[in-house]
């Protein structure tokens, strides 16, 4: 297993770094109100990718029949429905969105972005269809070599408009290259059929994923509509960079922790191995939710001298906390995936919703004048509440029965990082919380 994990691992992170390092490099070539702009525009397409969501990537590694032709051509039928209401969706709110942001000048940017999810949704589903084998190189070529292109992109734009608009010509290059690209490394024919029967299959499989990704679009990109709309784009830009270099890493940890496990742990369900293999799920989750915290942390205090003097002075204070807020949403992962694979759909939805009320919370203290540390550490007690939450919901339903230590050792080490934002020397204390949990990791793999 550690193979294809390292191997899955390499390509995310490949992937993740290029488009983080667009980031930086937007942020760098534009001013930062122009990069609260382009920040916007990923907002934008959380929202429609938010509203079509069924977790079609998931069914053809889940499903029993995800071989299937017939499968895959019905997927692909429903993917290409969706993109075209999506297209349809952006296009229309585009004058909306803008308006409710302050700027719309940007109108016709939102209604061009509107040829992403048509593009997206011209993907080949052989991507995903070829993990059930472990087959992984294809996937990884796709989310890597695109965002690869587009950084080279950017300082192109940059020299041509040297606004904004970079980061637009950018995202729309990236659609366009991975919708090609997922052709060319395909075995199978693409066909996009209409079938009733694996629709309705598809529809019951996917709403509560929708529902979760209703709930995810609020966590992830409501609190950047209240700071863009309440505080401004100067402010949303700071605040879009600090959670660029927090919600990356755990992106990259929680994709490859459900790209290596998933498959395994559906084919392993109603065995006597399962158990100790949702066991694996856990603790790396939680590994790799206390080092990201504990790194993002260190990244606050070493960049803190270096950016002073710039428009982005108030990052170092945001990064810490985020990362906290991060560390504990990988650590909830790993249940997710346990209960993914045996169907529960559900399950991730429900231990999200924690995480609106604090959401709902937060946006109040925003308009009361509390600032952005009081929106962050309010998300932090809601992705707590929602790892309980999960964790509990999966014991209920399966029968699973967790290390009551594993979750006692992550959650001291949690607790230790977010104190250390207080009195630094606590950092120690959750770096030591780190090591048992490596070597039980290490452990419980050479077991399953």
């Amino acid at each position: 297993m550690l193979r294809p994990a390292l191997l899955i691992l390499s390509g995310n992170a490949a992937a993740s770094g290029f488009l983080f390092v667009r980031n930086l490099a937007v942020a760098a070539l534009v001013p930062v109100a122009d990069y609260g702009i382009a920040a916007t525009f990923a907002l934008a397409m959380a929202a429609v990718e938010m509203a079509s969501s069924f977790g079609l990537q998931q069914q053809i590694v889940q499903a029993r029949d995800g071989d299937d032709p017939r499968l895959q051509d019905a997927l692909t039928g429903f993917q290409l429905l969706r993109g075209v209401l999506s297209a349809i969706a952006l296009f229309a709110l585009a004058g909306p969105l803008a308006m409710f942001l302050g700027i719309p000048e940007v109108t016709w940017a939102y209604r061009v972005l509107a040829l992403v999810p048509l593009l997206n949704a011209m993907q080949h589903f052989d991507i995903h269809r070829l993990n059930r084998n472990a087959r992984f190189g294809p996937l990884i070529a796709v989310n890597a070599v695109p965002a690869m292109l587009s950084l080279a992109v950017v300082w192109l734009l940059a020299i041509w408009v040297g606004d904004w608009r970079v980061m637009l010509g950018a995202i729309l290059f990236q659609a366009a290259t991975g919708a090609i690209l997922s052709h060319l490394v395909a075995e199978r024919p693409w066909r996009a059929t209409v079938d009733r029967v694996f629709w309705s299959r598809t529809l019951r499989f996917g709403w509560p994923i929708l529902l979760n990704a209703v709930i995810l679009f609020l966590v992830f990109q409501a609190d950047k509509l209240a700071v863009g709309r309440i505080l401004g784009m100067t402010s949303l830009g700071v605040f879009a960079m600090a959670v660029t270099l927090t919600l990356t890493p755990s992106l990259v940890a929680a994709k490859t922790i459900q790209t290596a496990l998933l498959p395994r742990l559906s084919g392993m369900v109603d065995t006597s191995g399962f158990a100790g293999l949702a066991g694996v799920a856990l603790t790396a989750s939680m590994v790799a939710g206390l080092a990201l915290a504990c790194a993002g942390i260190l990244l606050g205090w070493t960049i803190a001298p270096w950016i002073t003097a710039t428009g982005y002075a108030a990052l170092p204070q945001l990064i810490g906390p985020l990362a906290v807020m991060q560390g504990i949403r990988i650590a909830k992962s790993g249940s997710t995936v346990v209960a993914l694979s045996v169907g529960l759909t559900g399950n991730a939805a429900l231990s999200n919703l924690p995480r609106i009320a604090a959401l709902v919370a937060g946006v109040a203290a925003l308009y009361q004048g509390y600032g952005l540390p009081a929106l962050i550490w309010l998300g932090v007690a809601g992705e707590t509440a929602g790892f309980v939450l999960s964790t509990a919901l999966v014991t209920y339903r399966t029968g699973l029965r967790w290390s009551a230590d594993q979750i006692a050792l992550g959650a001291f080490g949690i607790v230790s990082a977010a104190a250390a934002l207080v009195m630094p020397y606590l950092l120690l204390a959750a770096l030591a919380a780190l090591v048992p949990l490596l070597f039980e990791l290490r452990s419980a793999r050479q077991t399953t």
